[in-house]
Order: structure tokens, then sequence, then C-alpha cells
């Protein structure tokens, strides 16, 4: 099971998200994304290991896969829609979901060849930030305004679950920007500063106040149970108690930090600006480098060779660390 969130990094595209109440778009309509020759050049937002396959997703419905650990990419056979796809997430090498605008979305059942459309509201543009798949049966995709779906029967249906208050109080309205997993844990991470975490699957959710004011955008659980979410600014905050207590963490750079991986005994994190942050003691200290290029990254995952492969606003970006050099 894999999954990497880029769900902020769209929210950051499209500068202040608002929901929208008019017409839907024809790309609503279910219509096949469109073949295109330039495909991994597209603004690509969240990749997953589909087993030992790579499964990107981006702009126009765009999903992509790889399976020789990153070094080229094809699109999908069939997918049926041309939004926004702004997460993936894979409970197994066949079974997979992804989300994005218009709360859209889509299943495959053989590791992503094939696609359905399982859900699009064309009322409302709520987008989906990010999805999780637990398994086969289970997901939980989270986005604009604290929306929260939930499938427990393969996505046939998906039911909205409604949260508490927020600590601070007030309308349970914070934007849900990323999502991951320990073990059978779920978290989310959230504005200002929260956490959410819940440990039913998605069914019912607590708030976790890590002391922070701004956005996360995303998290990773790394194998020892260290939790690491990140997000504006360069913000890292680590928990090494399922979430009870955080910490910051000095991440060496003032650029937004999109998504976090663990690979091999490292933790690698990209940002903005073509940041690449590295951690060799498990999240407590980064120290960051820029890529020349100056990529605008958007999502990052370990590939079977334990070597971090990249996702940018322009496309795919391989060999991430030998391209790599110090600011």
């Amino acid at each position: 099971m894999g999954f990497v969130l880029s769900a902020a990094w769209a929210l950051a595209l499209s500068g202040n998200v608002a929901a929208q109440s008019a017409a839907a778009p024809v790309e609503l309509k279910q219509q096949a994304a469109r073949v295109n020759a330039f495909a991994t050049e597209e603004m690509l937002l969240a990749v997953a290991a589909a087993g030992k396959r790579l499964v990107a997703v981006g702009d126009h419905g765009v999903v992509l896969l790889s399976d020789d650990d990153g070094k080229s990419f094809r699109q999908a056979k069939a997918v049926p829609t041309r939004v926004t796809l702004n997460a993936v997430s894979f409970a197994d090498e066949k079974n997979g979901w992804a989300s994005g605008h218009w709360g859209s979305i889509i299943r495959t059942q053989d590791g992503g060849e094939t696609w359905v459309l399982q859900r699009t509201d064309s009322q409302t543009d709520r987008p989906l930030f990010a999805i999780h798949a637990s398994d086969a049966q289970h997901a939980v995709a989270v986005g604009l305004w604290s929306l929260l779906l939930s499938t427990d029967d393969g996505g046939q249906s998906w039911r909205e679950v409604k949260l508490q208050t927020p600590p601070d109080g007030g309308k349970a309205d914070r934007n849900l920007l990323g999502l991951f997993a320990s073990g059978k844990r779920l978290y989310a991470t959230a504005e200002k500063g929260l956490v959410l975490r819940s440990d039913d699957l998605g069914n019912t959710w607590t708030y976790l106040s890590t002391g922070y004011k701004g956005s996360f955008w995303s998290g990773v659980a790394l194998k020892d149970g260290t939790l690491l979410v990140a997000g504006l600014r360069g913000t890292i905050y680590r928990s090494a108690d399922d979430g009870k207590t955080w910490q910051a963490v000095p991440s060496d750079t003032q650029s937004s930090i999109t998504a976090l991986a663990q690979v091999g005994d490292s933790v690698v994190a990209v940002a903005l600006d073509g940041i690449v942050l590295h951690s060799s003691d498990h999240g407590l200290s980064f120290k960051a480098s820029q890529r020349e290029d100056r990529s605008s990254f958007t999502a990052v995952i370990a590939n079977g060779a334990a070597m971090p492969i990249a996702l940018s606003k322009r496309g795919v970006v391989a060999e991430l660390m030998p391209q790599t050099a110090n600011r």
C-alpha cells in the first residue's frame, strides 16, 4: 500500500479556492481523458504505489503508469474524466482510487489501467484534496470546508461524515488537505495547525492540536511510528506519541513543503522553488538543497529501488537526488 498526497499544492495553485455554484463545466460529463504525447510534462499532483507499479495523477484527468521504477511513464488506457485529479491511493496492487475537483472520485480494480467514475458533484465545486484506500472496500476522501467522504462498499456509495466542532470553536469548516496512515490509524492534515485522527477507518475523528497556526499540507508516518506533518513556509512538526504531543522541527527553508516520504532509512521532503530536504535522523533535523531548475515540486515517493521519484508542476522529475545541488 502506498500513497503520497499533494492536495494542498492544488489548493495553492488555484489561489484562494472557493466553491462555485455556476453551471458545471463540460469536463464533468463522462468524457475520456485525452491521450497526450506530452502527458509526462503535464502538471502532476500525486503519486502512489500499486504493488511495484507507480501511478501518478494530475491536470486534465491525466493518469500515468510506470512499471520500471519511474524511468518511464505511459498513460492509462481508460480514464472517464478530464477534471484535475489531486490525489491517488492504492490498497494493494489492483485496487485504488483517485479524487479531484468537483468532488470527483474514480476507481480502478486493475492497477490503474482502467477507471470508472464513482462520484461527482455538478452543483458545487468542493475539491477533494486527498484520498486514502485502507482496503478494497474502505476508503476516505477529504477536501474543501471539511468535506469528508467515506465508503465501506468499494465506492458503490459515498457518505458524508460530519465533524465535531473544532477545539477553537466555530463551524467544522477547516480545509482538509492531506491524508496518511500509521497502521490502521488515519491522520488528516488541515488548516490552523490542526491534525485529525481516526481509529475506525474514517468513521469518527478527533482533533489534535499542534500549537501551530498555519496550514499543514501533507504528512507521513515513518516505519518506527514517528509522525511528520509539514506545510507553509517550510514548517515541519514531529510527534513520537501518536499525535498526543508535537514539536517544531527546523527545516532549513522558508519554501512551503508539499510532500514527505520515507526513502530507505531517510526522510525526503519536497517543496516549492526546487527545494529538497533530507533527514537521516527520523525527522529530528533536515538539511535543504535546491535544484538549479527550481522546479515547483508537488509529490514524492520511494520507488522499488529505494530512490525518490518526484512530481512537479512541469511533470515527472526522476533522479531527484543526483540532480540536486546545494544552495
